[in-house]
């Protein structure tokens, strides 16, 4: 039987940053709650938790995100009024909204980067591993990504971060990883074991063309590496700063997941995000296709 040590049962999702990339639509509004299709962005990921056997979700929260709390509450007076409307199956959406995981909030009182809202997480999780997932990245596979990196460290006890490949010309919108081919995995050569990490590098600088996707899976350990990072670019403190002192002292594995990742938090990545959710969408699905079929493009 898996013990608290190596099973992954918590995840945090950092949800208290500006959402500039969206402005003006996000000036009263937090980014996670942007709709893709019919679903905010910041469900999709708690849905991907509760079909990786999460139980207990922490949600970092800032100023002007009550919504996000808000959306995943009880809302008895709209679930009674569905109900006598005569709309029961809306109704049991909104009720299993609320009901779906445990959900727990802390507050970054500061926009100060990543790391810093992961450490905010600290006292909720506990000496415990726990999933870090970015609300704006979608994943869509048969296997949800947080379960293929929850699988991993519970079969190593190491720390694993998602990666994809990215075209050359593209690194430098991300972290990424110089890493090496575990061997004897039985993850073939998806799984590497990380070197270091080099966020947001010129494509002649990249060490590879793997970037970091939004999804992590780490020790209690990394709590104390972000501490000792210290205010990176931007007076913030990066995530990827304490990750590369994780790997130097603990180890850290990248796994190329498998599955279809878009990057919502960029206006082009949301579209794309809710094209092909649009498409997938059974009520209306291929409707949908008929009309993109029918434009003069």
């Amino acid at each position: 039987m898996t013990d608290l040590r190596t099973r992954v049962r918590k995840a945090v999702l950092p949800a208290a940053g500006l959402g500039t990339r969206f402005l003006p639509a996000t000036k009263a509004q937090p980014k996670e709650m942007l709709p893709v299709v019919d679903k905010p962005l910041i469900q999709y990921a708690v849905e991907e938790c509760l079909a990786s056997g999460i139980e207990n979700i922490i949600i970092v929260t800032g100023r002007g995100k009550n919504a996000i709390e808000d959306h995943f509450d009880a809302a008895p007076e709209l679930e009674r009024f569905l109900e006598e409307k005569g709309k029961r199956e809306l109704a049991e959406q909104v009720r299993r909204i609320s009901n779906m995981i445990q959900f727990s909030y802390t507050r970054q009182k500061e926009p100060l980067g990543l790391g810093h809202a992961v450490l905010c997480a600290r006292e909720l999780v506990g000496d415990e591993p726990f999933a870090v997932l970015l609300g704006d990245v979608i994943i869509d596979g048969a296997v949800p990504a947080t379960r293929q990196l929850a699988e991993v460290f519970e079969a190593t006890g190491a720390g694993v971060i998602a990666v994809q490949e990215v075209p050359r010309e593209q690194t430098r919108l991300y972290g990424i990883v110089d890493a090496v081919a575990e061997k004897n995995s039985r993850w073939g050569e998806r799984l590497l074991r990380i070197r270091t990490l080099v966020e947001k590098p010129a494509p002649e600088q990249a060490p590879s063309t793997l970037g970091v996707t939004g999804r992590y899976v780490l020790p209690p350990e990394i709590f104390d590496c972000i501490e000792r990072t210290g205010r990176g670019a931007l007076g913030e403190i990066q995530l990827t700063d304490a990750l590369v002192l994780l790997a130097q002292e603990k180890g850290l594995y990248a796994l190329v997941v498998e599955g279809t990742t878009y990057d919502a938090g960029d206006k082009l990545g949301f579209l794309k995000a809710t094209v092909e959710f649009g498409l997938k969408n059974p009520e209306f699905g291929e409707a949908f296709r008929d009309y993109l079929r029918s434009l003069k493009l």
